[in-house]
């Protein structure tokens, strides 16, 4: 009997105790200021939901998380109805008002084309995807698929972080025209139509599709979208996200603490726990931008833009959405018509045109990259690999690769 009374007591005790230490954490916790932060579906899910629960966890104050889109974002931080904002992309020229705002780097991710997981398709080339934003490629038989429609899908607002992203990378700027009449509010909204659409196309991030099995992530030239393909550059749509603020906010000091925890070991492990990869890890990302913005320029094809010019297709296809009997719809269908002619027309009197022979064999120097080597000869990366068996992208000087198949 006593020995249980002890036990009893002995355990009363211990209860207690924890219940005093968790009254003192959650004190402790509730003396730091609470943060609101509010931004794109993108940021939040790959990393600012998680990165917050253990930011309070470490005993800092709550951070109330609002996912939208970016810009219901920037705007809300600059209207002062939240303390932190969610980016996918950078200040947009366009909009003077975001100047007064400090965009802060802290992962590196990958846009990537999403379609259903039943669409037979497994790559597209950067020429093609710009294509078919422009509006003049349309079938998916084009992309080794079904002969159907591609039906693509966009987030309505341009300034929204992933779609002004890619659009600025094909096009040269982020608020381009596109052909895309199926639009939703968010790339959430986007990613849930794909996945009923085997004809859907659209664009989200490595970080928020990779976990989707009802969706399809396109390799980009051969090469497939992952933190290692990132991290090197050979995957070529990579972005940073970014967390916003203002100088002039209240909170200032706290805003500037939460962002600077994204840098924590902590954080940096959640941050790869979601395919992301840290800012820090990939800053040599940063200093090659402006070749990779010239390399894509370069493949697509296309020129800087002096205006708001609108593509013939997306003019067309946006026409025949809202109002398919206009007359600036029917001039639009004969603009594209025209176009498309004089594009076939081109076609054919270049491959008219004597073409050079490939050559069958490349010797290594020194730093030369596969990457590299692939973009020179018009080639893949993966074919690459599999026609010199290499398990790795590590190449010696001196090597010699096989430029074709046997």
């Amino acid at each position: 009997m006593m020995l249980r009374s002890l036990r009893f007591a002995s355990l009363s005790l211990l209860v207690v105790s924890l219940s005093a230490v968790a009254a003192t954490s959650h004190h402790s916790a509730s003396k730091q200021p609470s943060l609101t932060w509010r931004g794109d579906v993108t940021t939040a899910r790959g990393m600012v939901t998680d990165v917050a629960h253990a930011w309070t966890r470490s005993g800092h104050g709550a951070v109330v998380v609002e996912p939208f889109n970016t810009a219901s974002g920037i705007d809300a931080v600059l209207d002062g109805n939240a303390d932190v904002g969610g980016s996918a992309r950078d200040a947009s020229r366009f909009k003077a008002r975001e100047k007064a705002l400090t965009f802060t780097p802290v992962a590196w991710d990958a846009l990537v084309m999403v379609t259903n997981h039943h669409n037979p398709a497994q790559n597209i080339t950067l020429k093609q995807l710009h294509d078919i934003y422009y509006g003049k490629i349309t079938n998916w038989q084009q992309l080794g698929g079904k002969n159907q429609p591609i039906h693509l899908y966009s987030v309505v607002s341009p300034g929204d972080g992933v779609e002004f992203s890619l659009r600025r990378l094909l096009f040269g700027r982020g608020n381009q025209p596109v052909a895309a009449p199926r639009l939703y509010v968010n790339v959430s909204k986007l990613e849930e139509a794909v996945t009923l659409d085997p004809q859907g196309l659209g664009v989200s991030t490595l970080s928020g599709a990779h976990a989707d099995k009802k969706l399809k992530m396109l390799s980009i030239d051969g090469v497939k979208p992952s933190p290692a393909n990132v991290a090197d550059g050979s995957y070529p749509l990579y972005t940073p996200l970014y967390l916003t603020s203002n100088p002039a906010d209240p909170k200032a000091a706290e805003v500037k603490q939460f962002i600077d925890y994204f840098g924590s070991p902590k954080a940096q492990s959640i941050l790869r726990q979601h395919l992301l990869l840290p800012y820090a890890d990939g800053t040599g990302l940063a200093s090659m931008a402006d070749a990779r913005d010239a390399r894509v320029a370069n493949e697509v094809g296309r020129m800087a833009h002096n205006g708001p010019t609108a593509a013939p297709g997306a003019t067309y296809a946006a026409g025949v959405a809202n109002a398919p009997t206009s007359e600036r719809t029917l001039q639009a269908r004969q603009r594209l018509a025209a176009r498309r002619q004089r594009e076939a027309q081109e076609k054919a009197m270049q491959q008219k045109a004597a073409t050079p022979a490939q050559a069958s064999t490349y010797t290594v120097k020194s730093g030369d990259t596969l990457w590299g080597i692939a973009h020179d000869h018009h080639v893949s990366v993966t074919d690459l690999r599999h026609w010199n068996h290499l398990k790795s992208d590590t190449l010696k000087a001196g090597q010699t690769l096989k430029l074709q198949a046997n």
